[in-house]
C-alpha cells in the first residue's frame, strides 16, 4: 500500500507529460495545415500608381523577326573573348560596338538618348526622361564572353550561331548577348512607336565582367557617382524563368535574385625540403597539402538555409508544389532543418544552404623521381549571405588546422546586401508585373543568385539590385552543353 502512492503520482505524471506532447503536436500540425491551405505569396499584388501604365502592344511581322535573329546571330559570331585580367580581344569588342549602331540606329539617332564609350570598350547610354524628379534605374548586362574553342566538346562550332532542332548555339547566347540584344531592341521598337519615358534610365553595357568587371562596369559606376546620381534600382543577368527544372513543382516560375553569394579565392601552400623520390620522407609537401585539401571536402562550410534569402524562394513557390512538399515549404517554421538537409544531397541544390569550397587548381611537381619542395592549391569559396568574407577565412584556417600549411586570401569580397522584395518595393515589383505582363502563367519569386555579376560594383549607387534575365529553361536544356551556351528561337 506504501508503494502505490508515488507510482500514482508518476503515472499521472506520465499521463499529464503525453496529453501534453499530444496536444502540442496537434495543435502544431493544425496550424501547419491551416498555413499550407491559406498560404499563397503572390495573392493579393497591390498595383500602386506607377505601375497602372499603358503597355505599348508588341507586334513584329515576319521580316522584322528574321532581322531581329539575323542581329542576334551576328552579336554570337563576334568573338568577344575576355581570356585573362589583361588579354580581351579589342578587336572584336570593338566590331560588337560598330553592329550595335549598324543593329539599332534610332537609338544611336535619337534625341531622347545619349551614348558614349567607357574605357574604350564599354557603353553606356542615357535614355532622358520627362520627369528629371523620379530617380533613375539602370539596366546591365556584358558583352564579352569566356573562352570557347571546339575542342571543348561542343555540338556546333562556338562562334557559329548555328540552328540546331529550334536552337541557336554558340558562345553567349545566354551568357550575356541575349540580354544585351534584348535590351537594346526593346528600346529601338519603343523609339520608332514615339515612346518617351517619364523616369530617365541608364543602360550600361561592360566589356569585361568575365575577368571582374574592374574597367568597364567599375567606370560605368564611376561615371555615376561623378554625376552624382543615385539609382532606383539596378537589373543586371542572374536567375530566370525555370520550367519543368524543379522536381514537384507545377508550373514554370521566374526567380529573381535579390543578393548574390560572395567570393573567396583562397592559396594553400606547402614547403618543405625536396629529396629524391629512392629516399622519400615519412610526409612530403604533395601529401601535407593533399591532407588539407581532403579536410576543407570532409568537412564543408555549416548549413544555413533560412538564414538567407532562399527561404524566401520556397515561401513564395509553396502554393505550386503537390504534397508533401507543399505542406514543409508551406511550414519552414517548422521545417527548415529538414529542408535543408534534403537540399544539400545535390549539388545543385547545395549551393543555395552554403558557402561552398571548390579546389579548382593543384600544382606540385615537375619530375617523377624528385619530391618538390613546394605544392600548391586553389580554393575558391562562393559565400553565403548569412557569412562574412572574413569569417569564411577563419573557418579554412581551423579545418586546415596544419601550422604547415600556409593560407592566403589572394582576392575576396562580402556577399551583397539582400534587397528589398514587399509590396512597397518599386523595383521588385516593376520586374513582377512586367514579368506577370509578359508570361501570366508564371509564378514570380525571389531568389538567389550563385554566381557574381557586375551588379556589385554598384552597390553604392542602388540600395536594391537585381538579378534576372527572362530566359526560358526546360528540362535538359542545362545539360544541352556545359558552357550554357544555347539559346532558344522565339
Amino acid at each position: 500500500m506504501t508503494d502505490s502512492g508515488p507510482k500514482l503520482r508518476l503515472f499521472r505524471w506520465m499521463k499529464i507529460v503525453i496529453s501534453s506532447v499530444v496536444v502540442t503536436v496537434l495543435l502544431l500540425f493544425t496550424a501547419a495545415c491551416i498555413r499550407t491551405l491559406s498560404l499563397d505569396v503572390n495573392v493579393g499584388l497591390k498595383l500602386a500608381h506607377w505601375e497602372k501604365t499603358n503597355n505599348i502592344s508588341l507586334v513584329i511581322d515576319h521580316r522584322q523577326r528574321e532581322e531581329l535573329l539575323a542581329n542576334f546571330k551576328e552579336a554570337i559570331r563576334i568573338p568577344t573573348v575576355s581570356f585573362s585580367e589583361t588579354e580581351s580581344n579589342t578587336t572584336a569588342l570593338l566590331e560588337f560596338g560598330r553592329l550595335l549602331r549598324k543593329a539599332f540606329p534610332t537609338v544611336f539617332s535619337s534625341s531622347l538618348v545619349q551614348h558614349q564609350y567607357v574605357a574604350n570598350y564599354s557603353h553606356l547610354f542615357w535614355v532622358q526622361g520627362s520627369q528629371p524628379r523620379l530617380v533613375p534605374y539602370l539596366l546591365l548586362a556584358h558583352i564579352d564572353v569566356v573562352p570557347a574553342s571546339e575542342s571543348d566538346g561542343w555540338d556546333a562550332p562556338p562562334f557559329s550561331a548555328k540552328e540546331i532542332d529550334g536552337f541557336i548555339y554558340g558562345r553567349g547566347t545566354i551568357d550575356n548577348k541575349s540580354p544585351v540584344m534584348s535590351i537594346l531592341q526593346a528600346l529601338e521598337y519603343l523609339l520608332k512607336k514615339g515612346y518617351a519615358p517619364r523616369r530617365g534610365f541608364y543602360i550600361g553595357l561592360g566589356h569585361d565582367e568575365e575577368i571582374h568587371g574592374y574597367k568597364g562596369a567599375v567606370n560605368i559606376a564611376h561615371i555615376l557617382k561623378k554625376r552624382g546620381d543615385q539609382l532606383s534600382f539596378v537589373l543586371d543577368e542572374g536567375l530566370a524563368i525555370l520550367d519543368g527544372v524543379i522536381s514537384g513543382l507545377e508550373g514554370p516560375a521566374a526567380l529573381i535574385g535579390l543578393s548574390e553569394k560572395g567570393s573567396a579565392t583562397i592559396k594553400l601552400s606547402v614547403t618543405m625540403a625536396p629529396g629524391h623520390s629512392s629516399m622519400p620522407p615519412r610526409e612530403t609537401s604533395i601529401g601535407v597539402l593533399a591532407a588539407a585539401v581532403k579536410r576543407l571536402e570532409d568537412n564543408p562550410m555549416p548549413r544555413l538555409f533560412g538564414h538567407g534569402p532562399e527561404r524566401g524562394i520556397f515561401e513564395h513557390l509553396a502554393h505550386k508544389f503537390r504534397l508533401p512538399l507543399k505542406f514543409i515549404m508551406s511550414n519552414l517554421w517548422l521545417f527548415s532543418p529538414l529542408l535543408g538537409r534534403m537540399l544539400e544531397r545535390q549539388p545543385e541544390t547545395n549551393a543555395f544552404v552554403r558557402t561552398t569550397t571548390a579546389v579548382t587548381i593543384f600544382n606540385a611537381g615537375v619530375k617523377v623521381n624528385v619530391i618538390p619542395s613546394l605544392a600548391e592549391a586553389y580554393v575558391n569559396l562562393r559565400i553565403h549571405p548569412a557569412q562574412s568574407l572574413q569569417e569564411v577565412v577563419d573557418l579554412v584556417h581551423s579545418t586546415v588546422g596544419d601550422q604547415r600549411v600556409k593560407i592566403e586570401l589572394l582576392d575576396g569580397f562580402d556577399p551583397l546586401p539582400v534587397s528589398s522584395a514587399d509590396e512597397k518595393s518599386f523595383g521588385f515589383q516593376i520586374i513582377k508585373k512586367t514579368v506577370l505582363d509578359m508570361f501570366p502563367t508564371v509564378t514570380v519569386a525571389p531568389g538567389i543568385c550563385i554566381g557574381n555579376t557586375d551588379s556589385r560594383h554598384f552597390k553604392d549607387l542602388a540600395s536594391d539590385i537585381y538579378r534576372f534575365a527572362p530566359v526560358w529553361f526546360k528540362p535538359g536544356d542545362a545539360q544541352r552543353d556545359p558552357h550554357k551556351s544555347f539559346s532558344a528561337i522565339p
